[in-house]
């Protein structure tokens, strides 16, 4: 092996050391960002976790990381899931977890890496990123720098865009996130169509998600997510299993103020599952839920004041009838209600028009632009 001065070097990660190692990077590289949040340690270890992450009953993974003059310097995961390729009848692999210095040679070098690890296992083409999967944080932040992520969404060095482009990769699929404020809302207008659509369907009704029955609400969400976003690019039904650690984890942060089923006549037809931005408790904690983060979050969950909403679907016979105009609606006025300034919706694929009008319609401007690319690997 070369040893000789402005070595680099990519490492295939095969021991709990290293990817303790891998983990930490983003902690290291981005330490003098501003606008940077650093996730839990405690999730990001359970995320690529095999025993833990029930996204690995039907995907695959190997883990690498770059060293300059034995010095850590960026990192990749190459992954495969099943069940996309099964759903979608393709042999696409993904790349995610990515972080590099700006040096393209490393950059190239890593990628080079993954791409291999995936053609080896057949796969034709490569999608990313995806950490692990694609219901999982996904894109590269490309416009909306200079302001915190909301939760569950990636940040990430300015250069990114540029670097993977030139690793030989293209934009595949832009996603947006709008912002709205008590300003910025049209509430004259959105309650105009929360009157027509009353009058349209008489048996809507808006409740909010029992948190003491969360289990049998995630299995509603499951169905009409399942059904909702069958057409859209990038989807894969999620499990029951996926689902199930959904559930946990959700009870220990929705706030049922923010998240709703819609019903006609008592039957299930969507719903809206919006967060508490608890970015803003964690950009404060780096990573560190012990020992005092935990009271950290208790103490400062009455200061958050905005909601992102994370997940939304209605079923498709119920599509284009405003009823996720409602949901929305009653997010935002049970915000206003208490002290909530500002709502993130998001992220919405560039090509559904339906739903970027939804977000205009009630007073949403484009915030932040995150990207998706790909490669063919013949």
């Amino acid at each position: 092996m070369n040893t000789g001065p402005n070595t680099r070097q990519i490492s295939y990660l095969t021991n709990s050391r290293e990817v303790k190692e891998f983990i930490l990077f983003p902690y290291r590289h981005y330490s003098e960002d501003k606008f940077w949040v650093a996730p839990l340690l405690i999730e990001q270890r359970k995320l690529i976790d095999k025993d833990k992450n029930p996204f690995f009953l039907n995907a695959e993974m190997a883990l690498f990381t770059a060293q300059f003059n034995g010095v850590m310097t960026g990192r990749i995961a190459a992954i495969i899931d099943h069940r996309y390729n099964s759903y979608h009848n393709k042999k696409t692999g993904f790349f995610g977890f990515f972080e590099c210095n700006d040096d393209q040679e490393t950059v190239n070098l890593l990628f080079k890496a993954a791409e291999g690890w995936l053609k080896e296992r057949g796969m034709k083409d490569v999608l990313g990123p995806a950490n692990p999967g694609m219901m999982d944080v996904i894109g590269i932040l490309v416009e909306g720098f200079n302001k915190y992520p909301s939760i569950l969404m990636p940040y990430n060095k300015t250069y990114y865009d540029r670097i993977i482009l030139k690793a030989g990769y293209q934009k595949e699929m832009d996603l947006l996130t709008y912002h709205v404020t008590q300003d910025s809302v049209d509430r004259e207008r959105a309650n105009r169509a929360v009157e027509i659509v009353k009058k349209r369907l008489p048996g809507i009704h808006i409740r909010r998600i029992n948190l003491k029955n969360i289990h049998d609400e995630v299995k509603i969400i499951q169905k009409i997510f399942n059904k909702a976003w069958k057409n859209n690019w990038g989807f894969i039904p999620l499990s029951a299993e996926e689902f199930d650690t959904l559930a946990s984890d959700l009870k220990t942060i929705v706030d049922n103020d923010f998240a709703h089923i819609a019903e006609i006549n008592g039957e299930p037809v969507g719903f809206s599952v919006a967060l508490p931005d608890y970015n803003q408790i964690f950009r404060k904690m780096n990573g560190r839920l012990l020992p005092f983060g935990i009271f950290k979050i208790l103490w400062n969950k009455r200061k958050i004041n905005k909601i992102r909403t994370a997940l939304m679907g209605v079923l498709p016979e119920f599509q284009g009838r405003g009823i996720d105009v409602l949901l929305h609606r009653e997010a935002i006025e049970n915000g206003l209600i208490r002290n909530y300034y500002s709502s993130e919706v998001g992220w919405i694929l560039e090509n559904n028009i339906q739903m970027v009008r939804v977000a205009e319609k009630i007073g949403g401007k484009v915030d932040k632009r995150y990207r998706m690319y790909s490669k063919r690997l013949d």
